[in-house]
């Protein structure tokens, strides 16, 4: 009974001291910054469907959420590798590489199945690469994946020959269209992501070690993390997803397009620092990133409404992500402060 008393004591002398209140004000603060950017989307969405007509019509909405898929799916997993400290800048490539090794060798095989699974291995592989070169020789992620970013493209145009792949078996196209419920088979993979990864991040951990490690990775280390198999495991994810993400694209276009995705890694990266992902680490919401896609896709979704010239979409599109990073470090001044 006593020790229960002292140890009810030491508990509220805790959070009492400094350390303590910083504590208990984390969530606190974490719920304030998503419900900002609720209230943001909220305005934004509000506003663009007063301003032009057909953007609140069932079928824009289904369009816009088919739109966001691609950037949707693949931030899960960037949310991930931003949060463990890091960056991953090949997963456009990985994109391009995975859809094409999808559509070589389902026309190579026959088989759906095994095309697919090649497209998604070969999308882990790259990403299990990357991690490797990052944990084992210590090299900084961004040039790292900028290099392999590099390579990876190469290797696609490689594979294809130099040209898009044509799909022989018909059956390959039934991934990108077959849907349930209204919805098409990449909106229910992004969903599914979502909904996976924000368990993963939030209710296990696997999660609370990434973000652990990216808050302080010589401390997480020493509280018995093996930081470098954790690295290696969520480029690994970041590979697999994009290789996912690859194959999906290419049944839905009909083709393995070596050229595809180009500025694809710079949009994901822009909607997870939108969604309130500390580029510095350990910090990552998995509803602020759905947020941020969703802002990202809506503004995307009004400009082709309203017929925006594709050289006026790049000035909106740099611009977000000079916002996101302002806003990411005028968070991180703000907490530093606090």
């Amino acid at each position: 009974m006593t020790t229960q008393k002292t140890a009810q004591s030491q508990d509220n002398v805790q959070a009492e001291t400094p350390a303590g209140r910083q504590g208990l004000a984390k969530p606190l603060r974490t719920l304030l910054d998503t419900s900002g950017l609720f209230a943001i989307f909220a305005v934004l969405f509000i506003g663009l469907s007063v301003m032009i007509p057909d953007f609140l019509t069932g079928r824009n909405m289904v369009g816009l959420l088919l739109s966001v898929t691609l950037i949707g799916t693949i931030s899960t997993t960037m949310m991930m590798v931003l949060a463990l400290g890091e960056v991953d800048l090949s997963v456009a490539s990985i994109v391009a590489f995975a859809g094409v090794v999808a559509a070589v060798v389902t026309s190579a095989s026959g088989s759906v199945v095994i095309g697919v699974l090649g497209g998604v291995a070969a999308g882990g592989a790259v990403g299990a690469f990357n991690g490797f070169v990052v944990a084992r020789f210590g090299i900084n992620s961004l040039i790292a994946t900028l290099a392999a970013m590099e390579f990876v493209r190469g290797l696609a145009y490689i594979t294809s020959g130099g040209d898009a792949v044509m799909i022989t078996v018909p059956a390959f196209f039934e991934l990108g269209s077959a849907s349930f419920l209204g919805l098409t088979l990449p909106v229910w993979t992004m969903i599914g992501c979502f909904v996976v990864f924000g368990v993963l991040l939030n209710m296990t951990s696997f999660g609370r070690n990434v973000l652990a490690t990216g808050g302080n990775a010589e401390a997480a280390a020493l509280a018995g993390v093996n930081v470098r198999r954790l690295k290696i495991i969520v480029f690994g994810l970041q590979g697999v997803v994009a290789g996912i993400a690859g194959v999906l694209l290419t049944s839905r276009m009909g083709l393995g397009d070596p050229n595809t995705s180009l500025g694809l890694e710079l949009a994901v990266i822009s909607a997870c620092v939108l969604g309130g992902v500390a580029l510095s680490g350990g910090i990552a919401s998995i509803t602020g990133v759905l947020v941020g896609v969703m802002i990202m896709g809506c503004v995307q979704n009004a400009m082709g409404l309203l017929n925006v010239p594709t050289f006026y979409q790049y000035l909106v599109r740099g611009a977000i992500l000079l916002l996101a990073v302002m806003f990411d470090r005028w968070k991180q001044t703000r907490r530093s402060k606090a």
